[in-house]
């Protein structure tokens, strides 16, 4: 299902038709291992079901190009053995048949020694394809695409009646004279922020109309929910 002309959504993921290019959200390799440090004991099946998910959208897809819109790691002063391993698995698994540019967020302050273990790989602050736009999200920059795609605030949106639960989503609506997309973390040991219920992270949405942006939900196949507000 399209969510703009040219941009499907693909299970977690986006893809740019005409650009051939996969676009993916929030990893966070590393979350599990930060929780066990913390006594917080859980599977360490992140990894796994990321890889299952990425394997099949290669394979489907086959891009020419796969964007990480950053937060690829989650250890904000290191780098964990989790992150070592998992992430250099994934990179390893991407860069076979794509070139591979990630974009920094605010979890990847200490990303440059495992990129630089491979080659084909890009480490940005921003960047552009055509009119579209690809930042985390933690930062507004000056310069503004006619599309603007972003990760970093975890959409998730629950229902009155299922309040209990919630489900990753896709966001899209306008900030200033763009389209805003927000992407849903490609992380499987979360299902997000409840937008429905909790405060926004993303300057992009602190400064944004939130009500009027469009719900879509990614399960078994993508479901459109109309706008936000209807769900508020």
């Amino acid at each position: 299902m399209e969510i703009s002309p040219n941009i499907e959504i693909k299970n977690l993921a986006l893809f740019l038709k005409k650009e051939q290019t996969l676009v993916i959200g929030d990893l966070h390799f590393g979350f599990e291992e930060a929780l066990n440090k913390q006594g917080v004991l859980i599977p360490r099946l992140q990894v796994k079901e990321a890889e299952r998910r990425l394997k099949q959208l290669l394979e489907e897809i086959q891009p020419k190009k796969v964007i990480l819109v950053g937060d690829v790691k989650h250890e904000f002063g290191t780098i964990s053995n989790q992150e070592w391993n998992n992430i250099l698995r994934i990179f390893d698994l991407i860069i076979k048949q794509a070139e591979l540019i990630i974009i920094k967020g605010n979890h990847d302050t200490i990303i440059k020694p495992i990129t630089e273990r491979r080659t084909n790989i890009k480490v940005m602050d921003e960047y552009f394809l055509g009119e579209i736009q690809f930042l985390h999200g933690d930062i507004i920059t000056k310069e503004m695409g006619k599309i603007i795609i972003i990760g970093h605030e975890h959409p998730a949106v629950s229902f009155r009646e299922r309040p209990t639960e919630r489900f990753k989503c896709f966001l899209k609506g306008k900030y200033k004279n763009s389209i805003l997309i927000v992407m849903p973390s490609f992380n499987f040991v979360s299902e997000g922020t409840d937008i429905t219920k909790q405060k926004v992270l993303s300057p992009f949405l602190k400064k944004a109309d939130l009500e009027s942006f469009e719900v879509w939900i990614s399960e078994d196949k993508t479901y459109y929910f109309g706008k936000l507000k209807e769900l508020m």
